[in-house]
């Protein structure tokens, strides 16, 4: 990754190189002792940590004569974030693109993905992903009739873990390590526990294994799972609501996508997490740390407190020094439109000191009678 003290050749050299953010007001009110720390993968250049296997992706077809410059197709199903990280990199190097998306999925994404040049193929959410209908049976099926089509496939792509082995994990573990620890901020100087939420399972699997293998292998990691998705492990943590829908986007899944590990070794545990959990947290990631994140990074900090608060998790929560990393996959850019945030967005109250003031509530009557 290039340093941003010089110009950059493209829009791809500002993939991922995100900040490691102190969580403190949250820690504070939850009264965790540990540093809980925040991955901030919004301000990745295509807003989202998808970046990071896209083009991972596109330039490991592109050396192993996969993709022809004036030829190839590019088709992936997704639930958005990878198709714009794949739009973005196409507009970059000169190739089509056709995603394919379930109709839940926002249309801010939607409306990314046609900027960039992509065509767009909603499919029906209620199929499941072996159906011919289903956003990988139509993707599958554009590919077998376009000529010159592929499909990247997040789900089985080995890039998908190795682009979190070799940049979001270490780029967490050199922020750790680089900050000094002091008697204000202690710190282990390594990454103690790390929580993602899994939707392909290439982001904590990869992340996973550079925390393990090269920097601490009593490194702790949970995996976060909403309920009605069949990704956690042991599976009899997903009887509960399996099959139902959930409105979060971005993680879980009706299958076990191939690039995820469910190896203990890789992931130790799994935190299964609710829609009101995840938009909940959310809402206070944005009022207490000012972080304008979507909903799987809320997913992320629910399952995080949660399993803090378990008899594992304590004794990490009650450990000065300790570091907690939370992955913050992407931000409320592609959710503006959605139910769940204009709720808290348009009808919470403002800051304690502005709603004490009957100024402020005068002038906001005396605008509205104006108006009419």
């Amino acid at each position: 990754m290039l340093s941003s003290r010089h110009i950059l050749d493209n829009a791809l050299d500002a993939v991922g190189n995100t900040p490691l953010i102190r969580l403190d007001k949250i820690a504070a009110e939850e009264g965790l002792k540990c540093n809980l720390l925040g991955k901030l993968e919004c301000l990745s250049v295509g807003g989202s940590v998808k970046d990071r296997i896209a083009k991972a992706m596109v330039l490991a077809a592109e050396k192993e004569g996969k993709l022809i410059p004036g030829q190839s197709v590019v088709i992936e199903p997704t639930s958005g974030n990878t198709g714009i990280g794949l739009a973005m990199a196409c507009a970059v190097k000169g190739y089509s693109v056709i995603i394919t998306m379930p109709n839940k999925m926002s249309r801010e994404k939607e409306a990314l993905l046609r900027a960039l040049g992509a065509k767009v193929v909603r499919t029906p959410d209620t199929e499941p992903w072996d159906s011919p209908n289903s956003h990988i049976g139509v993707a599958q099926r554009l590919e077998r009739e376009i000529p010159h089509a592929i499909i990247l496939d997040q789900y089985r792509n080995p890039n998908n873990p190795l682009a979190h082995e070799y940049t979001t994990g270490p780029e967490i573990i050199d922020a750790v390590i680089s900050t000094p620890s002091s008697l204000s901020r202690p710190s282990s100087m390594k990454v103690d526990a790390f929580i993602a939420g899994a939707g392909t399972g290439g982001t904590i699997t990869g992340i996973s294994r550079a925390l393990k293998k090269t920097h601490n292998p009593g490194c702790i990691v949970v995996g976060v799972d909403p309920v009605g998705s069949i990704l956690a492990f042991p599976d009899n943590l997903n009887d509960h609501g399996v099959g139902e829908p959930y409105v979060v986007e971005g993680i879980g899944y009706d299958f076990i996508p191939q690039v995820l590990s469910r190896d203990p070794g890789d992931v130790d545990i799994w935190q299964k997490i609710t829609d009101e959990e995840a938009f909940k947290a959310v809402q206070r990631l944005m009022r207490k740390e000012g972080l304008l994140v979507g909903g799987s990074s809320g997913s992320a900090l629910s399952g995080a407190l949660a399993w803090l608060k378990s008899e594992q998790g304590r004794k990490v929560a009650e450990t000065e020094g300790m570091n907690v990393v939370v992955l913050l996959p992407d931000g409320i850019r592609n959710y503006m439109s959605k139910e769940w945030f204009l709720d808290f967005a348009l009808c919470s109250e403002p800051s304690s000191l502005v709603s004490q003031s009957g100024e402020v509530a005068a002038l906001e009557a005396s605008m509205q009678r104006a108006s009419l």
